[in-house]
């Protein structure tokens, strides 16, 4: 439960149109809420801005679904993150609001509609990646992001070993007010953005990479030894956190909370 639905509830108890006893009935659960494998935190969007997410990797499609269903009786801005395609299409089934995205592996409810682009500015959320490998990183940056409400665009595959992709959208790094730079390899791309905007910059490390890359290691070291100031770093293909802390930052730069 957010903000703005306690308070719908109680300008309905207000005005007579809801009961304290019909209010007391939706809150019972509120704001914790234990199931048979889950104990809910229906207060985390109100506290933190970021509602509870279901980390789906090693949970069953029942398991998800159940959690997800109660998730949505207090807010729609539900997420199930590292669903693989078999357990999404099983939720999908059960709860037909749902929504599957393949290459992020994410389960959502409907996003809204993406505004009309305009000229950018500090609500605007800009996602890179260096190669078209580090794209489902990416993915799951972009669909948190618009689930919590920002507006978001993406540029894929401008990594420095064709440097002159990146340079040729300038326009679009300025547009922006936060950047989210995801790259696997020696993690270079976040240090040429850092060299090119004056914008609050998160990296993401991806696995991707040869044997010396160890699985990410190599990139989130050349990452957090950027010497382009201004450059923060999440851990390896979280492109969720990276994405939690660009609307934090959005929050507070354009204070409001954003999302459903």
């Amino acid at each position: 439960m957010d903000e703005k639905k306690i308070q719908e509830l109680l300008e309905k108890v207000s005005c007579g149109g809801s009961t304290v006893a019909e209010a007391l009935a939706e809150l019972k659960n509120f704001p914790a809420e234990m199931l048979s494998c889950a104990h809910l935190d229906h207060h985390r969007r109100l506290r933190t801005g970021v509602p509870e997410v279901v980390y789906g990797e090693n949970k069953n499609a029942s398991q998800i679904a159940d959690i997800l269903k109660k998730l949505l009786q207090f807010s729609p801005a539900v997420m199930a993150t590292r669903v693989s395609h078999a357990k999404g299409a099983a939720v999908c089934l059960e709860l037909p609001g749902l929504v599957y995205h393949e290459a992020a592996r994410m389960l959502t409810a409907q996003l809204a509609a993406i505004p009309p682009e305009g000229d950018g500015g500090a609500g605007l959320v800009l996602v890179l990646t260096a190669g078209t490998s580090d794209i489902p990183v990416a993915e799951e940056a972009y669909v948190t992001l618009r689930c919590l409400g920002n507006t978001v665009e993406r540029f894929y595959d401008v990594g420095v070993a064709g440097i002159h992709r990146l340079l040729s959208r300038r326009d679009l790094l300025e547009k922006a007010g936060i950047l989210i730079v995801v790259a696997g390899m020696e993690g270079a791309l976040p240090s040429v953005v850092g060299g090119l905007v004056d914008k609050p910059i998160i990296a993401v490390p991806t696995s991707v990479g040869y044997g010396t890359g160890f699985g990410g290691i190599a990139a989130l070291l050349g990452m957090l030894n950027s010497c382009a100031p201004g450059v923060a770093v999440v851990n390896i293909d979280n492109g969720f956190g990276a994405a939690c802390m660009a609307s934090r930052i959005s929050k507070q730069i354009n204070g409001h909370s954003g999302g459903v």
